[in-house]
């Protein structure tokens, strides 16, 4: 079911600059002047087809790069030696992805990933006619200021999502520190998914009796400040997938791990550098289910303005053994360690 997106919104949230959102290695990703071209492998049959695909990713982490293996690795699997990927990774900056999106509209690349929200939105805004899939995004209808979502954008874009279920992972918080009081919900503001997802969960924690108090960094320079903050008022603290937290969590470590305060985090990727706990999705996966929806799009076998935003089938308790052990916490049978 088409869906027509509301110019001014878009537009707006596009001039804010907003954003969305672990491991593997893209291994191609460039910088934003770079380009790099990889073949898929092997030469295509001589009776098939070849397409161009470009993917913008928004930045270099270990959960981004996951999600774009695994849609390569799909593509590859599903249309073997028919596909050239013309790789880009903008930096975290949204006016890269903008330079971007244009690049691949002048090349006429056959389709567009945009891995994360700010490469969604660039994409958007950049053409209505190249077919669009994002993944690692977790809210389309936040990133793309839809107000009366059913599911399916509509239009030239659809992908998939990264939301893992937000009340299991209020549970999980209260799982393993039922005698917690105060959690502190740390994000960068400019990300409207990680908005979206602190506003969702706050409502699942403060039924369960705890007081919530959000923490909200601008980007990496004020990242250690406000983390000490929220540390110092908090016994426990959430992040969401959060793309500049994923991208700095050494920083949030320094700060949590001396402080004693646990990190629950909504993907491994994040847990694995700060967190102590997550209910985390594949990243992997979700570009790969990306990669087969490509295909189909690629070969006529599907329609994109049909396709509904797809999700990740399988969530799992994950633990930082690392950290736990810092932290003198002792997860439950069911946790998994984090490799």
């Amino acid at each position: 079911m088409n869906k027509r997106i509301s110019a001014g919104l878009l537009t707006g949230a596009l001039a804010l600059t907003l954003t969305a959102c672990g491991g593997g290695n893209s291994g191609a990703a460039t910088s934003p002047a770079g380009n790099s071209q990889t073949p898929s492998g092997g030469e295509p049959a001589a009776s098939g087809e070849t397409y161009t695909v470009g993917i913008c990713q928004q930045m270099t982490h270990d959960a981004l790069d996951a999600a774009t293996q695994g849609f390569k690795d799909a593509l590859n699997e599903k249309l073997p030696g028919q596909v050239t990927f013309d790789e880009k990774d903008a930096g975290g900056e949204y006016a890269n992805c903008g330079t971007i999106m244009d690049g691949f509209v002048a090349e006429g690349v056959d389709l567009i990933l945009a891995n994360a929200t700010y490469p969604l939105q660039a994409a958007a805004s950049a053409t209505s006619d190249i077919p669009i899939l994002g993944t690692s995004v977790t809210d389309y209808a936040t990133a793309l200021s839809i107000t009366d979502w059913t599911g399916t954008v509509g239009g030239n874009i659809s992908g998939t999502s990264d939301l893992a279920p937000l009340d299991q992972q209020a549970a999980m918080l209260q799982e393993l520190f039922p005698e917690a009081k105060n959690v502190g919900l740390l994000y960068c503001s400019g990300e409207p998914n990680s908005v979206y997802q602190v506003q969702t969960i706050q409502g699942y924690l403060e039924d369960m009796g705890y007081t919530c108090t959000q923490y909200a960094f601008t980007d990496v320079n004020d990242l250690s400040s406000v983390t000490q903050t929220a540390c110092d008022g908090s016994d426990v603290i959430y992040i969401p997938t959060d793309n500049t937290a994923a991208a700095n969590t050494e920083t949030i470590a320094n700060v949590v791990i001396p402080a004693g305060v646990p990190v629950i985090a909504g993907e491994s990727g994040i847990c694995s550098g700060c967190g102590v706990a997550t209910l985390s999705i594949s990243y992997y996966d979700i570009g790969y289910t990306t990669g087969e929806m490509a295909a189909q799009i690629l070969t006529g076998e599907a329609d994109i303005s049909t396709m509904p935003v797809q999700y990740a089938p399988n969530v799992t308790k994950m633990y930082n053994a690392a950290n736990c052990e810092t932290l003198g916490l002792t997860v439950p049978e069911d946790y998994e360690p984090i490799a």
